[in-house]
């Protein structure tokens, strides 16, 4: 059985609940189990999973959060900043699902996090059990 540590940017409550579900589901589903850790936003999300990635005590990690886009630039530097430093992560041999949404508006994060309709917290738990398989068969 792997350990899974979930790392929420919990901005979005009532978003990441449903985000935090699908992936639960997934990674349970799997015979895994799963840990939450909340962190302030999604910058933040990466700098917590290298830190915890030292610990050695997780074989992966899923990325959850929301960024909607608002009237400054701020969304492209929170989107674009998050993903670049989780995809820095997974070159570095970290096995991470990211499930950190980019949306115009609410509407589209509803879709997108319900596991009903898109889920994509599950999608980001399969991502990283995928990851976490791949680790394993290329580990030496």
């Amino acid at each position: 059985m792997a350990r899974l540590l979930i790392v929420e940017a919990r901005f979005y409550e009532h978003l990441n609940d449903q985000l935090i579900a699908g992936a639960r589901a997934v990674i349970e589903a799997a015979g895994h189990e799963a840990e939450v850790l909340t962190v302030p936003g999604a910058l933040e999300v990466p700098g917590a999973i290298a830190l915890a990635a030292e610990s050695g005590e997780y074989d992966a990690f899923v990325a959850i959060g929301v960024v909607i886009r608002g009237e400054t630039y701020h969304f492209e530097i929170v989107a674009g900043e998050s993903a670049r430093a989780i995809m820095a992560l997974t070159m570095d041999g970290i096995a991470i699902g990211n499930g950190i949404l980019t949306v115009e508006n609410e509407a589209q994060a509803i879709a997108r996090a319900d596991p009903a309709q898109k889920n994509k917290g599950g999608e980001a738990a399969r991502a990283a059990l995928a990851m976490m398989a791949l680790a394993e068969r290329f580990a030496r």
